[in-house]
This record gives C-alpha cells, sequence and structure tokens, in this order.
C-alpha cells in the first residue's frame, strides 16, 4: 500500500512539473532601425532599434541586452543596455541598444566595400536579453541593405 502511495505521490508531481515547464516559443527579434549618436574620436555610435515579440501568452520580463553586429561577415559593433522592461503577451516592444563601432572596424569595412561587391550590406545580429531568476534569450536576426540606385533616371523628361 505504501509503495502505491509513494508511486501515485511522484506520479502526481512530475506531472505538475510537466505542466510548470511547458514549450514556450522564443521570441522573434529583428532590427528595426539604426539612429546615429554622437561619439568620441575615431568611433561611430549608433542606437539600433530592436523589435522583440512575444508568441506566447505569458509576459516575458528583461533585464539587459546585449548585442553584436556583424556586417559583410566582419565583426563591426557590440553594445549593451541596462533597460528592462516587458514583453506583454502576444505582443511587441522597441529597444534600442547603443552600439561602438571602432575606427579599425570601419577600415575593414572600407576595404572590404573596396574590394567586393557593393551593391548590397548583409548583417547578422546576435545578441541576447537577459532576465532575472531565468536564463538568457539569445537571438539572431539575419538581413541587408541595398544601396540606393545613385544612378540618375533614364526616364523621357515631359518638357514644354
Amino acid at each position: 500500500m505504501q509503495r502505491r502511495a509513494l508511486f501515485l505521490l511522484l506520479a502526481s508531481a512530475l506531472a505538475g512539473c510537466a505542466t510548470l515547464t511547458a514549450e514556450r516559443e522564443p521570441l522573434k527579434i529583428s532590427l528595426a532601425g539604426i539612429e546615429p549618436l554622437a561619439g568620441q574620436g575615431l568611433e561611430l555610435r549608433m542606437a539600433v532599434k530592436l523589435r522583440v515579440q512575444n508568441p506566447n501568452d505569458n509576459p516575458v520580463d528583461y533585464t539587459g541586452a546585449a548585442l553584436d553586429l556583424e556586417v559583410r561577415g566582419l565583426a563591426f559593433a557590440s553594445g549593451v543596455s541596462d533597460a528592462s522592461g516587458s514583453v506583454p503577451r502576444f505582443g511587441e516592444v522597441l529597444l534600442t541598444v547603443p552600439v561602438t563601432a571602432s575606427g579599425f572596424a570601419m577600415v575593414r569595412q572600407a576595404l572590404s566595400l573596396a574590394n567586393g561587391d557593393r551593391s548590397k550590406l548583409d548583417f547578422v545580429a546576435r545578441g541576447l536579453l537577459a532576465s532575472r531568476g531565468a536564463a538568457p534569450e539569445r537571438f539572431t536576426a539575419r538581413g541587408d541593405f541595398e544601396w540606393p540606385d545613385a544612378r540618375p533616371s533614364t526616364a523621357p523628361s515631359t518638357g514644354p
């Protein structure tokens, strides 16, 4: 009888733990924009805006963020933020992380552009959102920027 009671107690405890650790969809994080910031000396400073989407039924609290940017396969900029907040259930927030690119990183990018295809800049943003009492949420966002077409328009003019 004691074995059966112990077995039932253990089984119900395991079932309770299984419901507490239900699968959670990962956050969807994408690059939403970049704005210039004042820098010092040869460094380039930017405010990188990240769109954080929560496809889950529970809010996700965060207490900081870290970000590394690669451009054309080369390390370019990194930054951290102690911003804290919450991404609502089935909601989204914009999170700004200030990043810094050194003069050396800018020279490497200039040399890379001089020696390769200049029509497109591909990027990879890797980072994490930290939270109290939980493992950090790691993310990777990829994309590319196309340079605007600088050639004059060849459309016929409609003059007088």
